[in-house]
């Protein structure tokens, strides 16, 4: 991204305490009764939930945190952990003619916390997680990759019907770190405070401000600046994580170990095709190329032949082909659709329709077409019907559609029977509410933050990156966040604190099972290999 080097001039600085992190459920092993769980000792008595409907007399917000006690089995181990959820007020500094007004309630965010029991606090990992969008809640990398709990829904061709379950999850990385969940303002049950505007933090400097003035509450009021300290981002999140890696720097001087980029899109303008930009056609190419062999385009060839052979045609001959533009010979152009038609499944004359530049949307919404099918843009390996035989693009993504279900079912029985947290707000999975998302620190260029992460890494040599690919992630492919990852301006020096893991699956790749549990040995692994050795 071009890096914005202003920041946001308002710092949101919270009240009310934070506390501490676990889930489970009103089962045998947890100490938590059902309908009365404990308070935290240290934070204000739990208010009632808040209402929609309040008056703008309503009394100040307070935090209605509430705190279980649970106990998780991982093999012949078990992990007593406790789990804090909840709303934790932001207040920011109110400044009249240069005199100080006191704090200002200005938003509500929703919280879930899990800490290990008895464990010492600096040499005890803590992981900020959160999710994308912009707009998305922290529920998928909770409950169906980080969290002690998570959803069983089945996978592609073999989904499970309604009303799902939930199961204790072996794989957790509790087993290695401390985990706080963050819903940003307007997505889950994070709201603005009563009387404010939810469209000031609706975009990308202010999503900064709040998100990092909450790790920053919570560290402070949890007594974990001496802990390892690791940010964890899916999708927009990684943009998110990356820029506020820097933001955490410059801001507060809190350093962290590691950050997690699962499904990484650092620079939007390897996705967003937009006219003069043929990146996103170049860099899609091998995902395309990856979601036509699972839908059996490729014959017998394995995926890593056929992702060998579109990753080295859209490294060398197809960015060539789209520069000449119309200098290209017919003989060209036609070489050209052919190739693109066999690496992706379409026939040569719709790529040549296409002006040889295919548009994501378009790409699944054509690939079965015959069918009367299309295929999922967050993974390409689920399968919906077309509305319409005509149409030129869906009209939703049948992965969205097969995991919304599921997610909401669990998150909303969770906070409730097990986490003993209750709200009549709705959870808001994914909020339209958010957008338009502004970006106008970017305006008239890409949003890319990759120059915000080197700029972190070359003041942090210690910060080390993790990121994970999944082949048929139609939403942020691989092959472009490659291709940020080696423009990245860090020194060689530096090139060793980036790993990589890649998974045949898709954007969540937790829903695939197989890919689920090598890519929660691959994150605890890279939990403990971040995280210092203390003495003594």
């Amino acid at each position: 991204m071009s890096t914005p080097e202003a920041e946001p001039t308002a710092s949101p600085t919270a009240s009310a305490g934070l506390g501490a992190d676990a889930p489970s459920d009103a089962r045998p092993d947890s100490q938590a009764s059902a309908g009365r769980p404990d308070s935290p000792p240290d934070s204000p008595p739990a208010s009632p939930p808040a209402s929609p409907l309040a008056s703008s007399a309503a009394p100040p917000p307070v935090d209605d945190l509430v705190t279980t006690h649970h106990t998780l089995k991982i093999g012949r181990k078990s992990l007593a952990y406790t789990a804090t959820a909840g709303r934790v007020v932001l207040r920011e500094e109110k400044i009249t003619d240069g005199r100080f007004d006191g704090l200002v309630p200005k938003a509500e965010m929703f919280v879930t916390s899990y800490t290990l029991d008895g464990a010492e606090k600096s040499r005890r990992p803590i992981t900020f997680a959160f999710n994308g969008g912009p707009g998305s809640s922290s529920v998928w990398l909770h409950l169906g990759l980080f969290g002690p709990r998570r959803i069983v829904m089945g996978d592609a061709a073999e989904l499970l019907p309604p009303p799902y379950a939930l199961a204790d999850n072996a794989e957790s990385l509790l087993s290695v770190s401390d985990i706080v969940f963050i819903d940003p303002v307007s997505t889950g049950y994070s709201r603005m405070a009563n009387g404010e505007k939810a469209d000031e933090y609706h975009g990308y400097a202010r999503d900064l401000d709040a998100v990092g003035e909450l790790i920053r509450l919570w560290t402070s009021r949890n007594d974990r600046w001496m802990s390892p300290k690791f940010l964890a981002g899916e999708s927009y999140g990684t943009l998110r994580a990356a820029a506020l890696a820097h933001h955490l720097q410059e801001k507060f001087g809190l350093y962290c170990n590691g950050i997690m980029l699962i499904s990484s899109v650092l620079d939007m303008g390897t996705i967003r095709p937009q006219v003069g930009n043929d990146w996103p056609s170049i860099l899609f190419l091998p995902t395309f190329a990856a979601i036509a062999h699972y839908h059996g385009k490729h014959g017998r060839k394995s995926l890593r032949s056929v992702l060998r052979d579109a990753e080295e045609y859209a490294s060398r001959d197809y960015p060539y082909v789209l520069s000449r533009g119309n200098r290209l010979s017919e003989a060209e152009r036609q070489e050209a659709a052919a190739r693109v038609a066999s690496l992706t499944g379409l026939t040569a004359d719709y790529v040549l329709r296409s002006d040889l530049r295919l548009e994501h949307v378009r790409f699944y919404t054509e690939l079965l077409r015959a069918s009367g099918r299309t295929v999922g843009r967050l993974d390409g390996r689920f399968a919906g019907w077309l509305h319409d035989g005509v149409a030129d693009r869906f009209d939703e993504d049948p992965s969205y559609d097969a995991i919304a279900g599921p997610y909401s079912a669990g998150l909303n029985h969770y906070v409730r029977d097990e986490l003993g947290y209750a709200n009549d707000l709705p959870y808001e999975l994914i909020s339209p509410k958010v957008q338009p998302w502004s970006y106008k620190e970017f305006e008239g260029e890409a949003v890319n933050v990759s120059r915000r992460l080197a700029r972190a890494m070359r003041a942090n040599p210690h910060l080390k990156v993790h990121v994970a690919f999944g082949y048929h992630d139609g939403a942020t492919p691989y092959f472009a966040a490659e291709h940020v990852l080696a423009h990245l301006p860090i020194p060689a020096e530096l090139r060793g604190n980036i790993s990589t893991a890649y998974y045949p699956a898709g954007h969540m790749m937790y829903v695939h099972e197989p890919s689920r549990l090598q890519q929660s040995e691959d994150l605890a692994n890279f939990v403990r290999d971040a995280s210092p050795v203390r003495a003594g």
